[in-house]
């Protein structure tokens, strides 16, 4: 299907996002031109996965289109044990809610939002173990979304009573769409195996991880997507999945593991928070789709096709000397705030107002990767500066032209030019606890 889209002036953009407290999440739909605010749910599906919603078996226990979907990902992934959930933060809440407990110490490579969003509200601390080498954004390193292994050995060392498991984000999300290496999870594998800790993989984007490793790792260019999924998945113990992303679908996430023990405990929560374990907050018709989707997105030429206009829009920016996080990813270009609003202090949020300026300029909604998503931390409740401040332009799958990325680009050349005159960012008006990037108010900063 197509949708008309509307074009709107400068002036009723700024009354919108005046009346949005500046904040893009609050921007209603039709106020966009082209909106990269996420690609989670809103891909296009396809003729196959059309079809498949037709087959959907809505029985509320035992329905087939439950073990359709079941057989395919433990066909994929080697996963035994299997619970659908209505999206991927809330499958972290149901096994969360099993395996953290206050005082944990659950150690990974840059949890995204919600993944460190449930971590603290339990009381418990995420620690990033990413490379060092995903913050220097300027810096060509095939797989810079790999976990440090010497800062997971100090995290062990200090806390290994407390640590219920380690994480690994498949691609990396926060550090920039970065991919891991199938030696780098060999490695957390191994020392997991040494601490007696168990792996999980956030999935959301396993696919795209799968091709970044068929492409750039040494050894890796002959074998299928499927192939390297496989064994992804072997080196870990289960998996949390945002259908969202590389299931093409609109709602949906599930849980899988091989362990009969954390499924056990995983399914007392899922009633309770999601519903009967045989739909757990999908519908049928969904989780057929969902079938479909995850076999299209472990075939190559669709994976090639999706990361080829990502890295189109990435050779424009090229051209135009904007600076983001290199090499591109395979779901998003993110544009390095700190180094286009230079004069922005990172107490008035630069990547926030980069992307409030990049609506104003051109009707095209992104999202803050940075100091607001980072929220305060939850001792001191000072703002976590540190790390990267990101605009993140993601692409959905299979909806835009490369007719759009010419228009993005553009747009974003034109705030790259007068990029001098911008020397004030944003302040925060209102703000909740956590995940305060979702509904946070803001106002122009203000001397």
């Amino acid at each position: 299907m197509v949708e008309p889209i509307r074009r709107s002036t400068r002036e009723e953009r700024e009354r919108w996002l005046k009346e949005a407290h500046y904040n893009l999440f609050m921007l209603r739909a039709d106020q966009v031109y082209i909106d990269l605010l996420t690609d989670s749910g809103t891909g296009a599906m396809s003729d196959r996965q059309w079809s498949a919603l037709m087959m959907g078996d809505e029985s509320y226990a035992g329905a087939r289109s439950f073990f359709r979907l079941k057989d395919t990902v433990e066909r994929l992934t080697g996963f035994e044990y299997f619970i659908p959930t209505h999206q991927g933060r809330a499958a972290e809440n149901v096994l969360f809610s099993h395996l953290v407990k206050e005082g944990d110490y659950v150690p990974g490579n840059s949890h995204f939002d919600t993944t460190k969003g449930h971590i603290e509200s339990r009381k418990a601390h995420a620690v990033d173990c990413t490379v060092d080498e995903a913050l220097d954004t300027q810096l060509e390193v095939p797989f810079k979304g790999n976990v440090d292994i010497a800062k997971l050995e100090k995290v062990l060392e200090e806390h290994n009573d407390r640590v219920p498991f380690i994480i690994v984000t498949v691609t990396n999300n926060t550090a920039g769409g970065q991919p891991v290496s199938l030696e780098n999870l060999r490695q957390v594998r191994r020392v997991g195996d040494k601490w007696g800790k168990r792996v999980i993989l956030d999935s959301a984007r396993f696919a795209e991880n799968a091709y970044f490793i068929k492409t750039r790792e040494e050894g890796q260019g002959d074998r299928t997507i499927r192939e390297i999924v496989r064994e992804m998945f072997d080196l870990a113990d289960g998996m949390t999945m945002s259908a969202k992303k590389d299931g093409i679908v609109n709602m949906g996430g599930f849980i899988a593991t091989r362990h009969e023990d954390w499924y056990e405990g995983a399914k007392r929560f899922c009633i309770p928070f999601e519903g009967y374990l045989t739909y757990g907050g999908m519908n049928g018709r969904d989780m057929e789709a969902l079938a479909v989707g995850l076999e299209e997105n472990t075939e190559y030429d669709n994976l090639h096709t999706r990361i080829h206009q990502v890295e189109y829009l990435a050779g424009l920016l090229d051209d135009f000397g904007i600076p983001y996080q290199r090499p591109a990813g395979g779901h998003a270009i993110f544009v390095d705030a700190t180094r286009v609003l230079t004069h922005v202090p990172r107490e008035e949020f630069p990547a926030q107002t980069l992307a409030a300026q990049l609506y104003l300029e051109g009707g095209i909604r992104g999202c803050e990767i940075g100091y607001l998503l980072a929220d305060r931390d939850p001792v001191t409740r000072e703002n976590r500066f540190y790390g990267l401040d990101l605009l993140r332009l993601a692409i959905p799958r299979r909806v835009y032209t490369d007719n759009h990325m010419n228009v993005i680009a553009v747009a974003l050349k034109n705030l790259f030019d007068r990029r001098e005159s911008i020397t004030r960012g944003l302040r925060i008006v209102w703000e909740a606890e956590l995940l305060r990037h979702f509904t946070v108010q803001l106002a122009p900063a203000v001397d």
